[in-house]
């Protein structure tokens, strides 16, 4: 038998502590509890439907889940198949829960005999975390921690390394197939991979601050640190593909609802496109801090263990001392001072420095140069008034556009035209600054003239000259939300002939 054989106990911890995970379920397994019906309790299956029930409620970012929810999930589950009232659920409950989670607060712990060190170690590993609590109704939540997520991805058979990229390649073959409900919930698993990726990232920059006390430490976290960066590029990519492909299928349904099954596949997919965005900026910050991982952190690691090897650098025991006891020949001496010695400097004149560039003055001293003066203050206001009249001419020649002929129009109907032609309008403020202004200034009569105020509607004007020559703006009760970022009074909008007439 070949005892020579290499990588056998490489990374035994790591194993090991993978496998102590599955150790609080065996705990449970041996419970002897029976039911009302003298049945042993499954407390196994229990507690595996424990996990995927804290799982399910992280997708739905639920973040109050409780041992009395988890009792009434269990007993409305059961319909029957063991004798047991919601008070015997509560007990199962509790005892499940403070199998993952002790109830000194402490983590799990699994001692073991370390074939790679030879030395006996201690794993620790944490299933259930307490989220937070209702002091007015004395109830603590509680919620998946890092191990208790790896458990449940270890029942899907894949690393959670790769959880994401696989739940990439689930959504493309679903949004191919026209699953759009279930790429909702693959989106939602994607959420909770991408959380849980910035956890281990966390948990990374700071065994980094801490842990780095040597070259092989070093490149062992820079590995880690390239390896992570490089699955990051790579979904990135996946991302703007899927992206991509989104919006062709949100752009094809678009000009095909003829049905409510397609109207409603439409909505979905608008769905999709929103929740994958957000899981994509999500993932677009992990990746920027995996950069920054890999530059600032590492690097000032690595600074870090140059200046402690400078801190224990004994000077009188590394040079002094071999200097003085065993006479070197000249040479050698001087190589071994060179490093603390200072380096030569010496201040010179070249012949070259006059063909440098040269400073020609005046006979009063002012130098002069061949570059453009700054504008004022008044030429800056000029040129961004400028800017504004160009705006708002666009925004009402959206307007009018919407008016179709009429002579009124509300701010609602023209929100409502921007959404359809899906137009960015809704997200610059120069489009509520323009309704703002126009509502201050109501009644607005064309009048050339120098006023800056004025002048900001010069190109409103050109539009309407031919036929209108007074601009009315009212205000009306309801309230629009045109984004989650801005809200607007709703306004009317009124084109007459004329200064006064009709108020």
């Amino acid at each position: 038998m070949n005892t020579q054989l290499k990588g056998i106990t490489e990374n035994y911890r790591e194993r090991m502590q993978r496998l102590a995970l599955f150790e609080p379920l065996f705990r449970l397994e041996n419970k002897r509890e029976k039911d009302e019906n003298n049945q042993q309790v499954d407390y196994f299956g229990y507690g595996l439907l424990t996990l995927l029930f804290f799982f399910e409620n992280m997708l739905i970012r639920n973040k109050k889940t409780s041992i009395q929810d988890l009792a009434q999930y269990l007993y409305e589950l059961n319909q029957g198949k063991q004798a047991l009232s919601l008070e015997g659920f509560e007990k199962i409950a509790r005892n499940v829960v403070e199998t993952f989670r002790p109830p000194s607060g402490k983590r799990n712990e699994k001692s073991f005999y370390n074939w790679e060190t030879r030395e006996y170690e201690n794993v620790h590993y944490s299933i259930l975390k307490a989220d937070r609590a209702d002091v007015n109704t004395n109830t603590q939540y509680y919620k998946l921690d890092e191990q208790g997520l790896e458990l449940v991805f270890a029942t899907k058979e894949y690393f959670t390394e790769f959880q994401l990229s696989i739940n990439q390649l689930v959504l493309r073959k679903q949004l191919e197939k026209g699953e759009f409900v279930g790429a909702l919930r693959q989106i939602d698993e994607m959420h909770i991979d991408v959380e849980s990726l910035r956890n281990r990232m966390t948990v990374i920059k700071h065994e980094i601050q801490r842990n780095i006390i040597s070259d092989e430490t070093y490149e062992r976290y820079k590995q880690m640190v390239e390896d992570i960066n490089a699955r990051l590029t790579r979904e990135n990519e996946e991302f703007r593909e899927l992206h991509t492909f989104v919006k062709d299928t949100k752009n094809r349904l678009a000009y095909d609802m003829n049905s409510e099954k397609d109207r409603k596949a439409y909505e979905l997919i608008l769905q999709i496109d929103r929740e994958l965005g957000e899981v994509h900026h999500i993932h677009t910050m992990l990746l920027k801090e995996s950069i920054d991982l890999k530059t600032t952190a590492l690097h000032a690691a690595q600074e870090a263990l140059y200046y402690v090897g400078i801190d224990s650098f004994n000077f009188k025991q590394e040079i002094t001392a071999p200097l003085a006891s065993k006479p070197l020949p000249l040479a050698a001496s001087k190589r071994l001072m060179e490093p603390f010695l200072t380096i030569e400097q010496n201040e010179t004149w070249s012949p070259l420095v006059i063909f440098s560039e040269q400073r020609i003055e005046t006979q009063d001293g002012v130098e002069r140069t061949a570059s453009f003066d700054d504008l004022s203050d008044e030429e800056l206001q000029e040129l961004e008034n400028a800017k504004i009249r160009k705006r708002f001419g666009e925004i009402m020649t959206l307007v009018l556009k919407a008016m179709e002929g009429k002579e009124t129009i509300t701010l609602k109907e023209v929100v409502e035209r921007i959404r359809e032609e899906e137009l960015d309008w809704l997200n610059n403020p120069i489009f509520y600054q323009l309704w703002y202004v126009m509502h201050q200034r109501s009644p607005i009569t064309y009048e050339k003239t120098e006023d800056r105020n004025e002048s900001l509607f010069e190109e409103v004007f050109e539009l309407i000259k031919y036929q209108y020559s007074c601009i009315e703006v009212e205000e009306l009760q309801e309230i629009i939300k045109a984004t989650e970022r801005f809200s607007i009074q709703n306004m009317v909008l009124r084109l007459r002939v004329g200064g006064n007439d009709g108020l």
